[in-house]
C-alpha cells in the first residue's frame, strides 16, 4: 500500500498531509486558503489520490509562508509514499483545455526536483503574470511558489506549458492543476513489465 503521512511544522506554520498514491481521489483539503483548497481538490479528484491537507499559518501576515510550505509537505509525502520509486512509470502528461487555455503538463519523477513554468514557444510566460486576476487574494505567482516547492520536495521535473493565460485566474489555473493529477497518476503507476526501479543507475533519490 502506497500510503505515507507527513507534518511539517515552523515558527510561521503547521501542516499535516496524508496520502493514498492508490485511492480513488477522494480529498479532505483545508489549508486555510480556499482557492489553493479548490486547486488541490481537482488534483486530487482526477489524479485518483486521496488526500488529505490540514495547515495554519500566519495567514493574518499574508498566504506566502502557507501557500509555499503546503507545496513543500505535499512533495514530501509523495516522496514517502512512493518509496524507491521501484516499477513506476516515472514519466508522465497531459493536456487539460478550459476555454481558451490549454494547459500542457509534463513529469519526471527523476529525483532532480525542477520546475519550469512557459507559454508559447518555451519562452517564459512569467511576463503575463500581471495581466491575470487575483482570485481571493491568490494569484499566479502564488502558484508558481506552489508548483516549485512541490516539484523540488517530490524530486519531480515538472514543466508547465500554456498556450495562452486568461484574464481570469480559475480558467488559467483549473487545467493546470487538473493536467497535474493525471500527469502525476501516469507517473506513480506500477508498469507490470518493469523489473526494478526505472532508471539506467539503478536508483532514483
Amino acid at each position: 500500500m502506497r500510503k505515507a503521512e507527513k507534518e511539517r511544522k515552523t515558527k510561521e506554520t503547521e501542516n499535516k498531509a496524508i496520502l493514498n498514491i492508490d485511492g480513488e481521489g477522494k480529498s479532505d483539503i483545508k489549508t486555510g486558503i480556499g482557492f489553493l483548497d479548490h486547486m488541490l481538490t481537482l488534483f486530487s479528484f482526477h489524479g485518483l489520490f486521496d488526500l488529505d491537507i490540514y495547515a495554519k499559518g500566519d495567514l493574518e501576515v499574508d498566504i506566502h509562508h502557507t501557500n509555499e510550505d503546503v507545496g513543500i509537505v505535499l512533495g514530501q509525502v509523495f516522496k514517502e509514499a512512493l518509496g524507491n520509486k521501484e516499477g513506476i512509470n516515472r514519466l508522465g502528461s497531459a493536456s487539460v483545455p478550459m476555454e481558451e487555455v490549454l494547459a500542457n503538463v509534463t513529469i519526471d519523477i527523476s529525483g532532480r526536483g525542477f520546475f519550469k513554468f512557459c507559454g508559447m514557444q518555451g519562452k517564459d510566460a512569467g511576463s503575463n503574470i500581471a495581466s491575470v486576476a487575483t482570485e481571493e487574494d491568490y494569484d499566479l505567482n502564488d502558484a508558481t511558489h506552489f508548483l516549485d516547492a512541490f516539484a523540488k520536495h517530490l524530486g519531480m521535473n515538472l514543466v508547465v506549458k500554456l498556450d495562452q493565460t486568461s484574464m481570469d485566474l480559475h480558467t488559467t489555473l483549473e487545467p493546470v492543476f487538473k493536467a497535474l493529477g493525471i500527469a502525476l497518476d501516469q507517473a506513480t503507476q506500477i508498469d507490470p513489465r518493469r523489473k526494478g526501479i526505472p532508471s539506467t543507475k539503478g536508483i532514483i533519490d
